[in-house]
């Protein structure tokens, strides 16, 4: 099986989050004066497709360099459930699915497919995504959920701005994934995956190169 990109190019043209920098690739050496091509960035750790630490918003949670290798990789649940603008992910969808699938099992990895990512180039990407419920959060913090994904710039809707759904999951140490791409290309419920963030002393949060793979 070949490995599936679900990877935002990171570009000073891709959108960001309001209030954060557009990302700049900042020319610094060249081949012509210094031998060898270099560039310095400039952007959010949270810029693309990239992974909160709880840290993000929990004072004493664990920072980005701290989250153990094991919990970036391995199986992972795909949840579809097409969502439009404004449209939350319910507790109700989650349990529907396990009717439909089989229980998602303690310490699972989850990641929901709801085809916003369509939207990027559209202004109300940031401001009007789905996410979850706070009930669809909690009900996931119940399971020892190892790692939350989805293809949205936020886990949270786009309209709740108190971030109710990053509390949760952070406070129960769960790691979060945001703006994922390629998620149509799965074909099966569960598949392996990969998310690979810059070891960041410190950090919140990094941008991923995140790759999956379909199991037959």
């Amino acid at each position: 099986m070949k490995p599936i990109d679900l990877t935002l190019t990171i570009s000073k043209s891709i959108p960001s989050f309001p209030g954060s920098p557009t990302p700049q690739f900042i020319s610094w050496s060249n081949l012509k004066e210094d031998g060898y091509n270099l560039e310095l960035l400039f952007l959010s750790s949270h810029t693309g497709t990239h992974l909160d630490a709880p840290f993000h918003f929990v004072k004493n949670g664990i920072k980005i360099d701290q989250i153990p290798l094991d919990r970036l990789m391995g199986k992972a649940i795909l949840i579809k459930i097409r969502k439009s603008k404004n449209s939350a992910i319910t507790k109700s969808d989650i349990v529907e699915f396990e009717k439909k699938n089989g229980t998602i099992p303690d310490k699972s990895s989850v990641f929901f497919f709801t085809d916003w990512q369509k939207n990027l180039k559209k202004n109300n990407y940031f401001t009007e995504n789905p996410g979850l419920t706070l009930s669809a959060a909690t009900y996931l913090a119940q399971k020892n959920t190892n790692l939350v994904g989805i293809d949205s710039p936020s886990i949270d809707l786009g309209k709740d701005e108190s971030f109710s759904v990053h509390h949760v999951l952070s406070k129960n140490n769960i790691l979060i994934v945001e703006n994922l791409a390629n998620l149509t290309k799965i074909n099966s419920k569960e598949f392996d995956f990969v998310i690979l963030p810059l070891k960041l002393k410190d950090a919140t949060g990094s941008p991923v190169r995140a790759v999956a793979r379909n199991i037959s």
